[in-house]
């Protein structure tokens, strides 16, 4: 379950007036949010709000036109914040014609990883991994392909992990799995900033929210102080999403 703001609320990455076109298309309007160290951040919006392109951004896979990224308040370019960020799309496959063991195995070698075995082999497990290991990836399920994912993204030495949809594809009890493998993540030191569309499964698992509508940040901080914010008694994260949008 979430917990509160974290205690040190010192800014670990700070996003600042993100802009992004398309051709005559404004993917981003200049979206701006922070993100606290060891927190579970949830990026909320529905289809269309600019979510995957911001992480793409923040990642920098793709250039914005304007804006700034910092990490411990130091601005950093596309390239020197591969050290810090890890992105993981949804959809992805990487090495499709190799096992789901190689390439657990690789991407932790390829990452430098600084987990020990044992912490690998929990994430492994944790995944629902084990039973896969010898599966090439390309011939998995989506669900089985999430998994993966989430592993090789879990694998990596980067104290901040970006994921794109972490739940697509998975079933209920994988989906709490996850989740309580993303708290322990979090809890032991690491920082995650999760897009996840389904409004529910963020207000459950987050520390925080960002709201994102149309290419803008509409609203930050924890359910309680979103709903504080909306004038909002009570309400679930839905209503408190359609207040401000």
């Amino acid at each position: 379950s979430p917990r509160g703001s974290p205690v040190n609320e010192i800014e670990l990455l700070t996003v600042s007036h993100i802009v992004k076109r398309f051709g005559t298309t404004q993917a981003l309007r200049g979206a701006s949010f922070s993100v606290l160290p060891n927190e579970m951040l949830g990026l909320i919006g529905p289809n269309g709000s600019g979510n995957s392109t911001l992480l793409e951004c923040l990642a920098g896979l793709i250039a914005a036109d304007a804006g700034e990224v910092r990490v411990h308040h130091v601005p950093l370019s596309a390239e020197a914040r591969r050290a810090t960020l890890f992105y993981v799309p949804d959809g992805a496959l990487p090495w499709p014609d190799q096992t789901v063991a190689w390439v657990t195995s690789f991407s932790a070698t390829l990452q430098r990883s600084h987990l020990p075995i044992s912490d690998q082999t929990y994430i492994t497990r944790a995944l629902g991994l084990e039973g896969l290991a010898r599966r090439r990836v390309g011939t998995l399920s989506k669900g089985e392909r999430k998994r993966v994912l989430l592993a090789l993204a879990l694998l990596t030495s980067q104290p901040i992990v970006l994921i794109d949809e972490p739940f697509d594809g998975l079933d209920l009890r994988q989906m709490r799995d996850v989740a309580e493998l993303f708290r322990r993540v979090v809890d032991e030191g690491r920082t995650l900033l999760l897009s996840i569309h389904q409004l529910t499964d963020a207000a459950r698992i987050c520390d925080r929210l960002v709201l994102l509508s149309d290419g803008c940040v509409v609203g930050e901080g924890t359910l309680h102080e979103l709903r504080a914010r909306a004038g909002l008694p009570e309400g679930g994260l839905e209503k408190v999403f359609l207040a401000p949008t």
